[in-house]
């Protein structure tokens, strides 16, 4: 049983990013442990094309399912026949919070172990082992399964890597629904607010934080960023996205995104643990707050201590200038 099973999310023609993440650190475990990775697709209509190209990120099979896209039931039972064929002991799922659904609900059909918010895998002795951060990402948990096991990362832990590998091949498949599985129904998929916000990919990320102290406040920040140009985003912590301030997609932290800008400006951020996590790989920190005793401070290359809301409309003009 050294063949991994992976779930690979698709929607309008193309794959999710975390699935595909999922599915090239699911070709290099099964590879260390002497066996390939087989994805599974399930879908409305999908192309043999399209489910073949997941072969360039290392799947050597793909199963498609025809079922509705979204749904965790359809995938679970789908899932659930192919262990049942005892080919398998493991599968990996990318990071989201379908794949937690997923993931739980297979480990109790099938009786395994599950892990979420895995950052890393590794192959000791013949078999997996994952390791998940605790206690504020102060330390690492490690986890061993007896029998089977279910891993699930932590969005973007699995680096989106293409093998070179030939176009999978691709068989269908059709799995018996259960009756629970055919009680929900997607009726309409809405976008995600600020889904178009890419702050993993920016070079000059202007974050901010309770400090603001409200939502207008993020213009101070939205007009730093403008003035910066170029590949520059805005971001924000957890506490001012519960409050709804900014959108989820902008979230930096241990439930939001990780990123590693040239330049990471915080700006009433205190700096816990939670957050530190998700930005402390950026090259440049600099960080602004009234507090000089914030734990922001102990890990910025630069701390400023004042008002930033005098600050930052002052750095906007400096930029400009400079620029102009």
């Amino acid at each position: 049983m050294s063949n991994i099973l992976v779930y690979a999310l698709h929607y309008e023609g193309a794959f999710n990013k975390n699935s595909l993440g999922a599915v090239a650190e699911a070709s290099r475990l099964a590879g260390e442990l002497g066996g390939e990775a087989h994805a599974v697709v399930v879908g409305e209509g999908i192309a043999d094309d399209l489910a073949a190209t997941l072969g360039s990120y290392g799947a050597t099979k793909v199963y498609k399912a025809e079922g509705p896209e979204g749904l965790a039931g359809p995938v679970i039972d789908t899932f659930g026949k192919l262990f049942d064929g005892g080919e398998y002991q493991y599968a990996v799922f990318g990071g989201g919070l379908l794949g937690f659904e997923i993931g739980a609900g297979l480990a109790a059909r099938i009786d395994a172990g599950v892990t979420m918010e895995v950052t890393g895998v590794n192959v000791v002795d013949g078999k997996l082992v994952a390791e998940r951060p605790i206690l504020g990402d102060s330390s690492i948990s490690t986890s061993r399964y007896k029998d089977k096991g279910i891993i699930i990362a932590r969005l973007n832990a699995f680096e989106v890597k293409e093998t070179g590998g030939a176009a999978a091949t691709v068989e269908n498949i059709t799995a018996d629904l259960s009756p629970q599985a055919q009680q929900a129904n997607i009726v309409t998929r809405g976008e995600q607010r600020g889904a178009d916000v890419d702050i993993e990919g920016a070079s000059i990320l202007v974050a901010g934080g309770r400090g603001l102290g409200k939502a207008e406040g993020f213009e101070l920040c939205d007009d730093l960023a403008k003035a910066f140009g170029g590949n520059s985003a805005v971001a924000a912590t957890r506490a001012v996205v519960d409050a709804g301030w900014y959108p989820y997609a902008a979230q930096i932290g241990q439930t939001g995104k990780t990123v590693a800008p040239k330049l990471y400006l915080a700006a009433g951020i205190s700096g816990a643990i939670q957050h530190k996590v998700g930005m402390q790989s950026s090259e440049n920190i600099v960080a602004i707050n009234k507090d000089a005793n914030a734990p922001i401070f102990e890990f910025s290359d630069l701390g400023i201590v004042g008002d930033l809301n005098k600050i930052l409309p002052k750095l906007t003009e400096a930029v400009k200038a400079r620029k102009g």
